[in-house]
């Protein structure tokens, strides 16, 4: 049975605060971003992309990547119970879902790491962290990729990636402009707002006691840019608030 954090006392009244005012808001967006991401893969798979300019081509895989950027969030979100509180399985469901989605990751692996992550940030325990070498970002990507990665999962992705093109007969060129590229992008953009940006040891040490950095920007871009996993010190600081109520403590601030 997969087990929750409960919240610290200091944000226990934040919490169910947050969980009286927008009791089913988190299942709505979560359920129109998973709804979303489906649609618009299964129109863009459909498209004759013969047809497509580089300038309509570009923009379609950026928006993919950022619907793929989503549903991680989600599914992070459902690692810190905040997708649907009332009721766990639905929540953990959801989580196992999305990231199945995202890329067949395995959520109870991910939950496991996450709150290890929590508990330890930026430390030789914190399997998001770089090993004490690889500090620049590529080699701190692959590090971090490989501790979530596994040749199990690689193989499968392969077989649907077969499967779609010579069964359902998706097009080679569909399914890696639409489905392959934004999926990559999509774990660029996460680890490099989420994690290098944001846990990177600034000149001069770690100040902030969950070693981590809030990146400062107005809060539109905050969301394009990641779904606000910019605000990190936050997210550190108060991780039972889901995504979108980060700008709420960003601002407080």
């Amino acid at each position: 049975m997969i087990q929750l954090e409960q919240p610290p006392s200091h944000q226990t009244k934040l919490t169910t605060l947050g969980k009286n005012k927008f009791q089913f808001k988190a299942l709505f967006i979560a359920t129109i971003i998973v709804t979303t991401w489906v649609i618009s893969l299964s129109l863009l798979l459909s498209l004759d992309i013969s047809k497509l300019t580089f300038w309509m081509l570009l923009p379609s895989i950026l928006w993919q990547t950022f619907l793929y950027t989503g549903l991680f969030i989600t599914s992070h979100d459902a690692m810190h119970g905040v997708v649907f509180p009332q009721n766990t399985k639905i929540n953990h469901f959801i989580g196992t879902l999305t990231l199945s989605l995202y890329g067949l990751l395995p959520y109870k692996k991910l939950l496991k790491k996450h709150w290890i992550h929590h508990h330890n940030p930026a430390s030789q325990i914190d399997p998001d962290f770089h090993n004490g070498k690889h500090k620049n970002f590529f080699a701190w990507y692959f590090h971090f990729m490989k501790g979530y990665w596994s040749w199990g999962q690689i193989i499968a992705l392969t077989i649907l990636y077969h499967f779609n093109n010579h069964v359902l007969h998706i097009p080679t060129a569909n399914l890696t402009s639409f489905w392959v590229i934004p999926s990559l992008l999509s774990s660029f953009q996460l680890f490099y707002f989420g994690t290098f940006l944001p846990h990177s040891e600034p000149i001069g040490g770690y100040i902030e006691p969950h070693h981590s950095q809030t990146i400062n920007r107005p809060i539109w871009w905050s969301f394009i840019t990641c779904y606000h996993f910019g605000y990190h010190e936050e997210h550190h600081e108060y991780p039972h608030v889901p995504w979108w109520q980060l700008p709420e403590i960003y601002k407080t601030k």
